[in-house]
């Protein structure tokens, strides 16, 4: 059993998807593949305005070992968006994650021993997160609120200084098999996360009260406690990735960069993710990542601004939020002629 939405399994009846318009089968390809057909169009175009410096091994290495960061804060959002929320206080579970690391690290406790703390930071914010949302409060509202929380608990232990983790220089820039440490960590996390979300029970389940938490509700699934594990598997990924950007900057900002929040945001609605939840896929969100970071490596060999490239991040993420809400009116509008 695949994890998809309801409107897809209503859609995709047992008459058989070959039945719809060829103009809407091309949306479907388009929402679910098409992001790969965008990413190798940028890499030719790039290769032809930016010059032979951009299409090379050492360039290429470069933009995935950028995205690492970027894919890490995205499968953060990704699970909470599959679970049916979204988890607006990432940036602010990521730099308290950093700075419990760091002060750890400084306190002389063993490296594995501080990492460990660090990703209990964020089990700890998933879990407040997700009592607060199986209350009734609302989601954007509730974990907007935590990461303002988490911010000021980050400046107050670090005192509004940058802690330092030296100790943690083998994250940054040591490798495996050549391949940089920080990108093995996120290959990873997909990895596991890809395998928990498609093969197994609690995985599926999650996916399907996302799609509908009603439905999954009637169904004996309870629909809270998964939605609470949306919100782990959420912080987990955030405390993560804090350790990692502070890894990489040899120090832990207690000053949540709400800017990988946005760059994340817009690395789920490229990959087609549904952010109302129960649809989408995990791989697909590097993807999206890898796309937002190759159109800022060209841009920088180029010599263009790198405001433009904030700019391309914002078009992306309405474009994406359009296409996606023109094709599910589009869907729906066929299903109800249909029937």
């Amino acid at each position: 059993m695949r994890p998809s939405t309801i409107v897809d399994r209503r859609l995709r009846p047992k008459a058989a998807a070959r039945e719809l318009p060829l103009t809407t089968r091309a949306l479907i390809f388009l929402r679910n593949r098409g992001i790969f057909v965008v990413l190798l169009v940028l890499v030719l175009f790039f290769w032809y305005w930016a010059g032979s410096s951009f299409f090379t091994f050492a360039n290429a290495r470069l933009i995935v070992s950028v995205t690492a960061t970027t894919a890490m804060f995205g499968a953060a959002l990704g699970f909470c968006v599959l679970a049916g929320a979204l988890d607006l206080s990432v940036p602010g579970t990521a730099a308290l994650a950093g700075v419990v690391c760091g002060e750890l690290l400084t306190a002389n406790l063993p490296t594995w021993l501080a990492v460990l703390a660090a990703i209990a930071v964020g089990v700890v914010v998933g879990l407040v997160n997700g009592a607060l949302v199986g209350l009734g409060l609302n989601p954007l509202a509730t974990t907007i609120g935590t990461l303002t929380a988490l911010s000021g608990i980050a400046a107050l232990l670090a005192q509004h200084v940058p802690v330092p983790v030296s100790r943690l220089s083998w994250l940054a820039f040591g490798t495996h098999w050549g391949i940089p440490t920080p990108v093995c960590v996120v290959v990873a996390v997909y990895l596991l996360g890809w395998l928990f979300l498609s093969q197994t029970r609690p995985g599926i389940r999650l996916v399907a009260v996302g799609g509908n938490l009603e439905a999954a509700r009637r169904a004996g699934i309870n629909s809270g406690r998964y939605r609470v594990l949306g919100f782990i598997l959420s912080g987990v990924c955030a405390a993560i990735g804090g350790i990692v950007v502070a890894a990489l900057i040899g120090q832990a900002n207690p000053t949540p960069d709400t800017t990988v929040l946005f760059d994340a945001l817009t690395a789920v609605a490229l990959s087609g993710m549904a952010l109302s939840g129960g649809r989408g896929s995990l791989p697909r969100i590097a993807v999206g990542a890898l796309i937002i970071t190759t159109i800022s490596n060209a841009l920088i060999i180029r010599g263009v601004s790198p405001d433009w490239a904030t700019l391309s991040t914002g078009v992306l993420l309405i474009g994406a939020l359009a296409f996606e809400r023109g094709t599910i009116r589009l869907l729906m509008a066929r299903r109800n002629s249909v029937s």
